[in-house]
């Protein structure tokens, strides 16, 4: 059992990809794992259902309460955090992982999915992350971490997607926002980024298909990332945009080889990032 044994974690959108990396290596650690997704029946071009990915935390190591919801929704959530405390007596950590996307520029872009994105992004971080904090505030060591990028004012990442720009910042902007706010109460509030594109399903089917899973990293990176971030002192590591390839040479891993979704291929540097 590692630093994170007994902890809870409530994780948003964890039936597969990054989510569910990350829920597997905290409970190899030991951690119990609440994780909220829509996902109850499989979906013929996305693997996995908020049960499979419970089985898999449970083979992990860890003990799993899948709750199926959706985050858009106040009483969903509530019932879920509610549901997790009862369940594991308490949360030390939030992970804000659910996103949707849509690189479609402003005219095609139908409202229904910027109100989609701006729902599960922006306004699901805000509200998981608020429901959370009473029970954040009783940890020894509370972490809110947040799947969203730097905020990077280059007009580049405006003028291409500026409605997911706008839904993603928005999630950043928590960060600072609750860094800051929950700062006396000893809980942080860090964001995670990865420095390339990761094999996930939304690349897959959305993003460019074989040839964009080829330049990506593994979601793993990520997974081991957010580890380390969340073994920190959280009253000393607060308000941060971390990138993942950074996090880990902090801690002396620098080959990253690894993570090669396809073996020695061209790694293609993610959204957000100028260099």
């Amino acid at each position: 059992m590692g630093v994170l044994a007994g902890k809870t974690m409530f994780i948003s959108g964890a039936s597969r990809g990054i989510g569910l990396a990350i829920a597997k290596k905290v409970a190899a650690d030991g951690a119990n794992v609440a994780l909220i997704a829509k996902t109850s029946d499989p979906h013929p071009r996305l693997p996995g259902t908020v049960y499979t990915a419970a089985e898999e935390i449970e083979a992990a190591g860890g003990q799993a309460l899948p709750i199926v919801g959706d985050i858009r929704f106040n009483d969903q959530v509530e019932e879920a955090v509610g549901r997790t405390v009862d369940h594991f007596g308490g949360i030390d950590i939030c992970v804000n992982n659910a996103s949707a996307i849509n690189l479609s520029g402003s005219v095609d872009l139908p409202m229904k999915q910027y109100d989609l994105m701006q729902n599960i992004n922006c306004r699901g971080t805000f509200l998981v992350s608020r429901t959370c904090v009473p029970f954040l505030a009783k940890s020894k060591n509370p972490h809110i971490l947040t799947l969203s990028p730097p905020l990077n004012f280059n007009p580049v990442w405006f003028q291409r997607h500026v409605a997911y720009t706008i839904a993603k910042y928005g999630m950043s902007m928590c960060t600072i926002g609750f860094a800051n706010e929950f700062a006396a109460s000893g809980i942080a509030a860090n964001s995670l980024w990865p420095r390339t594109i990761i094999a996930t399903a939304a690349v897959q089917n959305l993003l460019g298909g074989d040839e964009a899973m080829r330049r990506s990293r593994r979601p793993e990176i990520l997974a081991d990332a957010a580890y380390e971030i969340l073994k920190l002192d959280s009253r000393e590591n607060t308000g941060n945009f971390y990138i993942d390839d950074e996090v880990l040479a902090s801690v002396g891993v620098t080959d990253l080889s690894g993570y090669s979704y396809v073996e020695d291929a061209e790694l293609q540097r993610d959204i957000f990032l100028d260099e």
